[in-house]
């Protein structure tokens, strides 16, 4: 039987030049369902507040969605409080 990815190993998988354009343009969302998406995998209380901070806050969104970039640029993986 073949084993199933989680939902954030799918997105990790997608080439980087796919990640960089959702993240352009949905990123603000994005990183904070893919937060909440991380925390349901990974338990970590600290990843599940700060999805719901960023989907849920103004500048949450815009801070996470600047990060959020430059993470995916530079590691190639949304890594700023999401572990």
């Amino acid at each position: 039987m073949a084993q199933s990815k989680g939902l954030t190993e799918t997105y990790e998988a997608l080439p980087k030049i796919a990640k960089l354009l959702i993240q352009l343009i949905l990123g603000a969302v994005v990183g904070g369902i893919y937060r909440i998406v991380r925390y349901t995998e990974t338990k970590n209380v600290v990843t599940l507040v700060v999805g719901l901070l960023v989907l849920f806050t103004g500048v949450g969104n815009a801070i996470a969605w600047v990060v959020d970039f430059i993470t995916e640029l530079l590691n190639d993986r949304i890594t700023i409080l999401a572990d």
